[in-house]
């Protein structure tokens, strides 16, 4: 497991690496890509061995028996989330943006609104659009650096049209892993405006040290609205697979979802269902526990040196690999130091309006990549705004 092994993704047809030039006008020769949210590691051998035994045996036809995946997946979940699930419960999606589109198409009309707590993941609002469906913001609050929801606001913005809310838990980009009477609130209040509960937890997996990550599954009086989605695909960098679980208990709700996969003739690619039961195994538990150990040093350094730049704040990051870093204390405005970051430092990120009311100040740093690249990283930000020291 050597994270900090520097591994040239370049003309490997990586988003990450090989659409700079053009999104960005950055080269990949000299930029730093920190949008794209996959890693620049390796996963576990245990993946790369699955891949390497179907290479061997040459045949790729179609997959069948998936009792050991579903039993893979039931596995991780127990051990690692003390999550009990059945194996009818899952259904595999491709990916789960298309999880949640399938939800969205499943258990919503045209014209209906979908509630975010904002920001939060770009790819919800733009399905949410993209279907016909109204986007409901609720903006988080920013209490000193760190996300809240407030419920009572929330309360006041529902019109009633609303069939819908996806939680993204723990939150991309802010960074938060949710407490027990936080998810309590987001249950209550899917009740009380009857919607439909989609809990993206992608990163589940992906915690610092001392987190620890609460199923929306544990919490009270949910059951009977609530859909689960998880994948192996942020966890173990396996991304390209287009691999995500659908993960449904109450009958109802099961039911509708599979007459929708069945309508739109959606199945998984083998590629993804072998890497994903060889991930989800002991040797990719004891990858993923050295890999949160490693990202949390570079949340260190990271910060550090983003937050000794004055009018920069990093948001204390408790999961993911993905540092939100709020720019308002500079006094400039949203394009004059996203020029300072993409055109001074030379460094791709994601652009904080994409997220939703409340990312105008923002911009999201991927910084799963060897440690000395987030360094040089630092490095270049110190650099880009040095008049401000």
């Amino acid at each position: 497991m050597d994270f900090d092994e520097i591994i040239d993704r370049r003309g490997t047809h990586s988003d990450k690496w090989d659409m700079m030039q053009a999104k960005y006008g950055i080269s990949p020769q000299d930029g730093i890509p920190m949008w794209v949210a996959d890693m620049d590691f390796r996963p576990p051998a245990c993946v790369t061995g699955a891949v390497e035994g179907m290479a061997r045996h040459g045949i790729y036809g179609y997959y069948g028996d998936d009792r050991g995946y579903r039993a893979a997946i039931r596995w991780w979940m127990k051990e690692r989330h003390g999550w009990q699930i059945e194996p009818e419960w899952i259904f595999t999606t491709h990916g789960l943006v298309n999880g949640t589109a399938m939800c969205i198409d499943t258990f919503t009309e045209p014209g209906d609104a979908v509630v975010l707590f904002t920001p939060v993941y770009h790819a919800f609002a733009r399905v949410i659009n993209a279907a016909g469906r109204e986007v409901r913001e609720c903006p988080l609050v920013n209490n000193d650096g760190r996300y809240e929801m407030d419920f009572a606001a929330c309360d006041a913005l529902m019109t009633g049209t609303e069939r819908m809310l996806i939680l993204c838990s723990p939150h991309n980009p802010g960074g938060r892993v949710w407490t027990r009477a936080e998810l309590q609130g987001v249950a209550e209040f899917a009740r009380r405006h009857d919607l439909i509960l989609v809990s993206d937890e992608i990163h589940h997996d992906l915690l610092m040290p001392g987190q620890r990550h609460i199923p929306m599954a544990h919490i009270d009086g949910v059951a009977n609205r609530l859909v689960m989605m998880t994948a192996t695909t942020k966890t173990f960098n396996i991304a390209g697979a287009h691999l995500g679980n659908v993960i449904i208990a109450d009958d109802g709700l099961r039911a509708r979802f599979a007459r929708r996969m069945a309508a739109m003739g959606l199945s998984p690619n083998s590629f993804g269902l072998f890497m994903a039961e060889a991930a989800y195994s002991e040797e990719g538990a004891e990858w993923v526990d050295a890999l949160c150990a490693y990202l949390d040093g570079n949340r260190a350094l990271f910060d550090a040196g983003v937050n000794a730049i004055p009018g920069l704040r990093s948001m204390p990051l408790e999961a993911t690999y993905l540092a939100w870093v709020d720019f308002s204390g500079t006094g400039m405005d949203t394009a004059d130091f996203t020029r300072r970051v993409e055109r001074a430092a030379r460094i791709c990120v994601n652009h904080g309006p994409t997220f939703g009311t409340g990312g105008e100040s923002f911009l999201r740093f991927n910084i799963a990549t060897p440690r000395a690249r987030v360094a040089e990283a630092v490095e270049r930000l110190q650099a880009a705004f040095a008049d401000l020291q």
